[in-house]
């Protein structure tokens, strides 16, 4: 089998809706490398869009799975608990970034644990408005959708959103908004389409994951806490990119020193099984009545037992430490190759921990971004046998989020694969 007759197969079967980065199927994978069908080892830089802060198939998350498969694969939690989920909440309660007594639930996609995220703040306020951040990612379902501050691809051709959902610019120099924009036109906001009395939540990314990788700063998150205190509103982290060792702390809204409210969780959660949550605080997690949150497959056993062997590893092999230490090796790559004179131009080198993101922009005195020259990075550093994707609300910006498992020596060879590849852009 080939990756061309597998992509031919693809699109007689599979919508477009679904759209794949790169035309490789993918055979097996170890740690932080990839093979594909034809053979071809890549270097993954992208780790299942940051799905695998442990690696693929790390041997602690394979051997709890293993032996959760012979006990057994799912009776339903609302049927049949089981010792794994709660054990799992637990342990997830004791590390909520917030002082207080704590509650989680599981469920098994980002935007499911968005989507709960939404209906226990409104049931706990007794309000439906919330607002968000342009640029913010918070999934694909209808109201995810309507969280998410991209119209392309995100919103195009699926009508009008639903209703009591607002937007307010998100910070960046690149893009030329302060933290005072942001936060007059919150002011505008509650003076021209709704008032705070209305509103249930603030949602915001500690960093904007597809918006690209811009951290949100600590005034910013301090006035947002400030407004939820001031109003009865809760604050909601989205840290389903962010969260487990990725930023160098458990979770990225740490940094701040602000404590959330709630704080929804997924991706590198379980390792690579379909696993999300929420952690909040005990009297608001216990608004929605009984019955009203759920699942058929929300907390999955096996990806219960996956998740706490993650945490057992994120502990074990000190990756908070060791994002830190991948972060700065990543940084100092960079930054000598943007003093080259032979590589496209990158600029605004950035990201906490071992979340690191640029831009590649056009030549001269002014930023513009290149989307067409980003295109040209990330298809030649895949020819060179490395996996890096793009993101970014100008589609400019690449990412980088390697496995934390990764050891220094796969890192270095990704990271010139990927100065070989900002060199052949530039050709």
């Amino acid at each position: 089998m080939d990756n061309s007759s597998l992509q031919q197969r693809r699109q007689g079967a599979i919508p477009r809706g679904v759209s794949t980065a790169y035309p490789i199927f993918a055979a097996r994978a170890d740690n932080s490398e990839l093979w594909d069908v034809e053979g071809k080892r890549y270097i993954d830089f992208a780790g299942g869009i940051a799905v695998l802060n442990t690696g693929h198939r790390h041997p602690k998350v394979m051997a709890a799975v293993a032996r959760q498969l012979d006990a057994f694969t799912h009776t339903a939690f609302q049927v049949a608990p089981y010792e794994p989920y709660v054990e799992l909440c637990e342990r997830l309660n004791a590390l909520a970034p917030f002082k207080g007594p704590a509650k989680s639930l599981l469920f098994t996609t980002g935007a499911e644990a968005v989507e709960n995220a939404i209906k226990i703040a409104r049931a706990h306020t007794g309000r439906t408005g919330v607002i968000a951040f342009a640029g913010g990612f918070h999934g694909r379902t209808a109201l995810t959708m309507a969280l998410t501050g991209k119209v392309a691809p995100y919103k195009r051709k699926f009508g009008i959103s639903p209703a009591g959902i607002f937007h307010a610019p998100f910070p960046s120099d690149e893009l030329g908004v302060s933290v005072a924009d942001a936060l007059k036109s919150l002011d505008f906001l509650f003076r021209a389409d709704i008032e705070p009395s209305e509103v249930a939540a603030i949602i915001v990314e500690p960093v904007q994951g597809e918006g690209g990788f811009l951290p949100a700063p600590t005034e910013l998150i301090a006035a947002l806490r400030d407004l939820c205190d001031r109003h009865g509103m809760v604050l909601i982290a989205d840290e389903v990119q962010t969260g487990f060792a990725r930023t160098g702390k458990m979770f990225g809204i740490e940094h701040s020193g602000v404590e959330p409210d709630l704080i929804t969780v997924a991706k590198s959660l379980a390792g690579g099984f379909p696993l999300s949550g929420v952690i909040g605080r005990a009297e608001i997690m216990d608004a929605p009545e009984p019955g009203g949150l759920g699942g058929t497959y929300a907390g999955s056993p096996i990806a219960c037992v996956a998740a706490l062997a993650v945490l057992d590893v994120i502990a074990e092999e000190k990756l908070i430490d060791r994002a830190n230490a991948i972060g700065a090796r990543i940084k100092a790559s960079l930054e000598r190759a943007r003093m080259r004179n032979d590589t496209v131009a990158i600029a605004a080198i950035r990201g906490p921990g071992a979340m690191i993101a640029f831009d590649v922009i056009a030549p001269g005195a002014t930023w513009t971004p290149d989307a067409d020259a980003t295109k040209r990075v990330v298809n030649a550093a895949l020819d060179d046998g490395l996996i890096v994707l793009s993101c970014g609300v100008h589609a400019n910006t690449i990412r980088i989020l390697n496995p934390l498992t990764i050891s220094d020596e796969l890192l270095d060879e990704g990271l010139d694969k990927l100065t070989r590849a900002l060199v052949a852009a530039k050709a």
